[in-house]
């Protein structure tokens, strides 16, 4: 297949690789470049578009050699240079894998893949609070996603459930293009970095403390969330017409797991210092490992698989 080919939608295959790499977010595609750059015969599969959870980062400052970038901007670049040296098939995902002799049998929506080596780069998805109208008003004001749907919002006032990182670059985010923010953090003090706490501050962004969420109302649409103050136990409301969660991520590791690789408390797969997992030729990088969850590691992670990847496969 031609280098930088991405397969349609719907269309069927089966090949045999050396290395399949699970997942197409930054570590992912940084896995495939350093695999094939060192020979290894591979392959990205991802049940979307690649690109991951940095698709959505508002704005990234802490990439290095870039001050400053939008997180699809820096994932489209990521891409480009992948689809350069590793086949991509996206918009397939992966159901089942399993083992026959020394060789991993993928299955997946457009074909079966055999290969030697399997990095799971599977990354994580949103955690939901699991409270009252949460299901119920998803796409009808209630989002994981400010890049997605933060435009539907300019001139009104919407909540940002969790003040972490990620719920601070969201509600700046909001703030600049318009929105009304208004932070909840569970936390008794400020949870996201010193800089974003400057510029939360600098906005004039509400952000409340010892927030506990209890429930979102309102009629076919967002309305207004209902929080309790953890300290006096006041059950308050905000009046607001979107609701965006930012309350951390879970693990994706189905399939990992179902090969046997050891997942710790949290879910996320465990690895050694050169991203090997307890099954042979089974590595795994990026946020599905659980460090820091910034792209920059997870990049780094990726290259790291792959090299090591390379070692057992090739070099074994």
């Amino acid at each position: 297949m031609e280098l930088g080919f991405v397969l349609p939608t719907g269309s069927r295959e089966s090949k045999s690789v050396d290395l399949a790499i699970i997942g197409g977010g930054p570590a992912g595609l940084s896995a495939g470049i350093y695999a094939t750059r060192a020979g290894l015969d591979t392959i990205i599969i991802d049940k979307g578009n690649a690109g991951g959870l940095a698709e959505e980062a508002p704005f990234v400052e802490n990439y290095l050699g870039f001050k400053g970038i939008k997180g699809e901007d820096l994932v489209k670049r990521f891409k480009e240079h992948a689809m350069g040296y590793v086949e991509i098939s996206e918009r397939n995902e992966v159901t089942n894998i399993t083992k026959d002799g020394e060789v991993f049998v993928i299955k997946a929506e457009k074909g079966e893949y055999r290969a030697k080596g399997i990095i799971f780069a599977t990354g994580t998805t949103h955690k939901k609070l699991n409270i009252p109208g949460e299901e119920e008003l998803y796409g009808k004001g209630v989002s994981y996603c400010v890049t997605c749907d933060g435009y539907f919002y300019r001139g009104k006032k919407v909540a940002v459930i969790g003040g972490g990182n990620s719920g601070a670059i969201a509600a700046i985010y909001l703030k600049d293009i318009g929105v009304e923010p208004v932070i909840l953090e569970f936390m008794p003090h400020y949870m996201c970095e010193k800089a974003y706490q400057d510029i939360i501050e600098k906005r004039g962004i509400s952000y409340i403390t010892n927030a506990q969420v209890t429930s979102i109302e309102g009629n076919n649409k967002v309305e207004k969330i209902v929080y309790k103050d953890r300290i006096t136990g006041e059950v308050n409301d905000i009046s607001v017409e979107g609701v965006f969660i930012y309350v951390g991520l879970i693990p994706i590791n189905g399939l990992a797991k179902s090969l046997g690789v050891e997942t710790d408390k949290r879910g996320y797969i465990k690895v050694d210092l050169k991203m090997r997992t307890n099954v042979p030729r089974v590595y795994a990088a990026g946020d599905v490992t659980g460090y820091a969850g910034q792209i920059i590691i997870a990049a780094g992670q990726g290259g790291m698989a792959a090299l090591s990847a390379y070692e057992d496969i090739m070099l074994h």
